[in-house]
């Protein structure tokens, strides 16, 4: 479990972290005038965590890689959804609330149905 644990933490931060890169430009004068600081500083660490986020995933997946890929995206559904709202003030409808609850049921039937 573990290692499970360890992919969604990896998984998890690196959607905020793409969160950040994508839509700081939104936020932050000083984001908007770097994109390439943005893009290719920040991006190394990054993919970085989604790879090792990866490793973790199909470890505890017995090589699997899809479990992996489903659970990363339902994460990247629900941080996107959630910091939109929190930062961009962008109001959650209800077409929003499915959709994370799609992304919550995605991310269940990965890690429970076995």
């Amino acid at each position: 479990m573990n290692k499970l644990l360890l992919a969604i933490l990896c998984f998890g931060i690196g959607q905020t972290i793409v969160w950040f890169i994508t839509n700081a430009q939104f936020l932050n004068k000083w984001a908007a005038e770097h994109p390439w600081f943005m893009s290719i500083v920040i991006s190394g660490p990054t993919t970085y965590l989604f790879l090792i986020g990866t490793k973790y995933s199909a470890d505890y997946f017995n090589g699997m890689i899809w479990p992996g890929r489903f659970i990363g995206f339902g994460l990247g559904m629900m941080s996107f959804a959630l910091l939109t709202y929190f930062l961009m003030n962008e109001t959650m409808t209800i077409k929003t609330w499915i959709s994370i609850g799609l992304a919550l049921i995605l991310v269940s039937i990965q890690i429970f149905w076995k």
